[in-house]
């Protein structure tokens, strides 16, 4: 699609960043074969976690995560096998289907089909006196079977979790859902940051002190104490993904 002078919905600020589809630009990555990514954050942009859309051709290969770094994955489109590197044995990923690597424990993707997924990934932060094996298992799991939770009491707005929470785990994903109307009931502004992809509907974000129309293939990325509020507009739900940092002392101990 061509741009009119320049024209996009995509802004870049000090404490925020919404990328829009019409300016994502793919590039490969080391050992990954028939596969093209969207780096939609990373350290360079401020983050302190990478957040990557993974597009595979049918039969690419991404390689096991970097030594000391979690892998997230959750599936757009497609079909992915997870498994260990020459092993026979697969997981089958699927459409709403999402599987955490911990740091240390090597799984590769390999798609079936042509496929799209989100890919997360964080440098394990360790908590003193508490062992990364806290968090050494790998969990596979589908979106669809994990219970809603009313945020804030509003059954309107719904939240899956799809991370374990405790000490053990430095960062969580879940997923919200927007009935048409509904809306954050505060603005939030808080010491965590965000990375968040929309999935589907649309409608207002606010990010700092400017507001945004927002619409399914959105990316967002919010900075730690960054004022956000959400409020859902059309005739669907709106849902997105969305990852926080957490279970951490801001000093690091």
């Amino acid at each position: 699609m061509l741009h009119f002078l320049g024209e996009s919905r995509s802004s870049l600020k000090s404490d925020h960043l919404l990328q829009t589809p019409d300016t994502f630009i793919r590039t490969p990555l080391p050992g990954a074969t028939g596969v093209e990514f969207i780096v939609h954050a990373a350290p360079r942009l401020g983050a302190a976690f990478c957040w990557m859309t993974a597009e595979f051709k049918e039969g690419g290969i991404l390689p096991p995560a970097l030594p000391g770094i979690q892998r997230f994955v959750y599936v757009l489109e497609g079909e992915l096998a997870l498994a260990e590197a020459g092993e026979g044995q697969s997981e089958s990923l699927s459409v709403g289907r999402f599987a955490f690597m911990p740091a240390g424990i090597a799984r590769q993707l390999c798609a079936r089909t042509a496929s799209r997924a989100v890919v997360i990934e964080k440098r394990y932060e360790a908590m003193s006196g508490t062992s990364q094996d806290a968090a050494q298992s790998v969990i596979v799991g589908d979106e669809a079977s994990i219970g809603a939770e009313p945020l804030g009491g509003d059954d309107a707005l719904r939240v899956r979790r799809l991370m374990p929470d405790g000490p053990g785990w430095d960062f969580a994903v879940n997923t919200m859902t927007y009935d048409p109307g509904a809306a954050l009931a505060m603005v939030e502004i808080h010491v965590m940051e965000h990375g968040l992809l929309m999935l589907e509907g649309g409608g207002i974000y606010r990010l700092g002190d400017n507001w945004y129309p927002v619409t399914a293939g959105d990316f967002i990325w919010m900075a730690p104490y960054c004022p956000q509020w959400f409020g859902a507009l059309g005739k669907t739900p709106a849902k997105y993904l969305i990852y926080k940092d957490w279970y951490r002392h801001p000093l690091g101990a």
